[in-house]
C-alpha cells in the first residue's frame, strides 16, 4: 500500500479522488497502514473503526462512480475528537466514568463532515472532559509529541494535533474554550483554528455559552479552510449561529498584505510571563511580516479583566456541565476538574455580572485597539512542549502558576474576547520544538484570519518540517 498518499495535503488527496487517480478505498488503506506503523508509539487514535471506516470510503468511491458529488472532503480520512459524540462508536470523553459509552447519535459536526465525504476511521485522544492542555486521561493514557516523545502534544485536542503532524490523518476536528485548538497545534507544528462564536454551531444544554467554539485542525491553513467550508454553517438549534454559510471559506486565500497593519507582542506587552525561547521564535516573524508588505509595530492592548472573566465562566460551565456526575461518581474524577467545578458552584450571581461586564469592557477596549490594526500577532502558548509527566506548567521564568490553567493566558486570554484566533507553525525552539504565532483578527473576519495565515504560512514553510518519528517509517 502506498503510504505516500498520507504525505499529501487534504487538497491534494481530493483533487487525486475526485479526478479517480486514486479511490478513496485506497487512501484510507494508505492511512489505515500508516496508523499501525506509527500510532503505537504515539497513542493519538485511541479508537480504530476500520470495517466502519471501509464502508464510508467504498460509498464516496460509489458515488464517483456514478458522477455524483460526495461532498468537498471526498475520501479524506477523519478521527474525531473523543469529546464528540459518535452514533455506534465508542465515545468516552476521556472519563473513566464513560469508559464504555456509545452514543445513540452523532453530533451536527460529525454529520457535517461525513455528510461532506470524510471518512471516519476512529476517535482522538483528549484529556478528562477536555480540561487542561495537556493530553492524557486514565481511560487510554498519554498522548505523545511526535517531535519529542518525552514531551507534551498538549491539549485538549492533542491527539488531533499529534495524528496530524506525524501524517496520520490530513484533517481533523477540535473544540476550543480557553485554547484547545491552539495550543496542541503550536506544540505540534500544524495549524488549528478557533473560529467566531457559532460559526461551527453545535448543539448544547447551554447554547448561549460563547467561549467554547469548534473548529477545524489540519496541516495547512487551504486544508483547514477546506475543512472548514464543509462545517460552517447556520443551525436552528444553535442560537449563536453565524451566516454566511461554509462554501465562502472555499474562496482562494491569495491577496494583497502592503500596507496591512500588524501588531506584534512576544509577551502580551509584559502582561505575562513568556519562555526566552517561545519570545525569541515570536520576535522573529516580524522580517517575516515585513516581507509580505505589512507595516508592523510592537504593540498590545490592555488585557485588563481577561483573567477575572475567563476564569469565572469556565469555573460556572463546568461547574453546570459536572454537577451531576460529581454527585454521584465523585471518585471518577480528577483533581483539577473538581477543584475548577467547585470553584464554580461557589459563584453568585453577582460574580457572573461582574465577568460578564469585564469581558465586555475588554471586547471594547481590544477592537477599539483593532480599529488601528487589522491583526495581532501574539504567542499560541507560553512555554514550549514540556515534559510529559508533569501534568501542567507551575512556574514560567520563575512566577509561579496560582492554577493548572494559569500558563494558558496567552489562549484565553484571546479566548476572552471572542475574536478568531488561528495558530500557525512560526519555528523551532533550539532543541527542536514547534513554536507557533497566534494570528488575531477582527469580530467575525474568519476568512482574513485564514488570509493573513496562509500568506505567512507561504513564506515560512514551517509546516513542512516533520517529525523525526516518521524517519524510521
Amino acid at each position: 500500500m502506498d503510504t505516500d498518499l498520507c504525505f499529501k495535503t487534504a487538497i491534494e488527496l481530493t483533487s487525486l479522488i475526485r479526478s479517480r487517480e486514486v479511490s478513496a478505498e485506497e487512501v484510507l488503506r494508505a492511512h489505515l497502514k500508516h496508523i499501525d506503523a506509527v500510532n503505537p508509539s504515539l497513542n493519538a487514535i485511541v479508537t480504530l473503526v476500520p470495517d466502519h471506516a471501509l464502508q464510508l470510503a467504498r460509498s464516496v468511491d460509489a458515488q464517483l462512480s456514478r458522477g455524483e458529488d460526495p461532498g468537498v472532503l471526498a475520501g479524506l480520512p477523519i478521527a474525531h475528537k473523543d469529546l464528540v459524540d459518535t452514533r455506534g462508536i465508542r465515545t468516552t470523553y476521556g472519563s473513566r466514568m464513560y469508559a464504555d459509552h456509545v452514543p445513540d447519535e452523532d453530533a451536527l459536526i460529525v454529520k457535517r463532515l461525513v455528510g461532506a465525504g470524510a471518512v471516519t476511521l476512529g476517535k482522538t485522544n483528549t484529556p478528562e472532559w477536555g480540561a487542561g492542555s495537556q493530553t492524557f486521561n486514565e481511560v487510554f493514557g498519554k498522548t505523545h509529541n511526535p517531535y519529542d516523545l518525552g514531551r507534551t502534544c498538549g491539549g485538549s485536542s492533542g491527539g488531533a494535533a499529534v495524528a496530524l503532524a506525524s501524517r496520520m490523518l490530513p484533517i481533523a476536528d477540535g473544540s476550543d474554550l480557553g485554547g484547545s485548538l491552539r495550543n496542541p497545534a503550536s506544540f505540534c507544528n500544524v495549524v488549528g483554528f478557533r473560529t467566531s462564536a457559532g460559526r461551527v454551531p453545535f448543539s448544547t444544554q447551554n447554547g448561549w455559552f460563547s467561549l467554547a467554539v469548534l473548529g477545524p485542525m489540519a496541516r495547512t491553513v487551504e486544508d483547514c479552510a477546506l475543512m472548514l467550508s464543509a462545517i460552517a454553517r447556520p443551525h436552528r438549534s444553535a442560537p449563536l449561529s453565524l451566516p454566511p454559510p461554509g462554501t465562502d471559506f472555499a474562496s482562494d486565500l491569495s491577496g494583497d498584505l502592503k500596507g496591512t497593519r500588524v501588531a506584534v507582542s512576544p509577551d502580551f506587552g509584559g502582561q505575562i510571563p513568556v519562555d526566552g525561547a517561545v519570545k525569541d521564535v515570536v520576535a522573529s516573524v516580524v522580517s517575516q511580516l515585513e516581507a509580505l508588505g505589512c507595516d508592523v509595530d510592537h504593540a498590545c492592548p490592555s488585557f485588563a479583566g481577561a483573567d477575572e472573566s475567563f476564569k469565572t465562566l469556565r469555573a460556572w460551565n463546568v461547574a453546570n456541565t459536572q454537577r451531576e456526575g460529581i454527585s454521584s461518581h465523585r471518585d471518577l474524577y480528577k483533581d483539577t476538574v473538581l477543584w475548577n467545578a467547585e470553584q464554580g458552584m461557589h459563584l453568585t450571581g453577582e460574580d457572573i455580572y461582574r465577568a460578564e461586564a469585564a469581558r465586555t469592557l475588554l471586547f471594547q477596549r481590544v477592537t477599539h485597539f483593532m480599529e488601528q490594526y487589522e491583526f495581532m500577532i501574539l504567542p499560541v502558548s507560553q512555554v514550549p512542549p514540556f515534559d510529559i509527566n508533569k501534568e501542567y506548567v507551575d512556574n514560567i521564568e520563575g512566577l509561579e502558576m496560582a492554577t493548572y490553567i494559569d500558563w494558558m493566558k496567552s489562549c484565553y486570554y484571546v479566548s476572552a474576547t471572542g475574536l478568531p484566533a488561528i495558530s500557525v507553525p512560526a519555528g523551532f525552539t533550539h532543541d527542536g520544538l514547534p513554536v507557533g504565532i497566534q494570528i488575531v483578527g477582527r469580530p467575525h473576519q474568519d476568512f482574513s484570519v485564514l488570509q493573513m495565515a496562509h500568506a505567512f504560512e507561504a513564506e515560512t514553510q514551517h509546516w513542512r518540517q516533520l517529525p523525526g518519528i516518521l524517519s524510521d517509517v
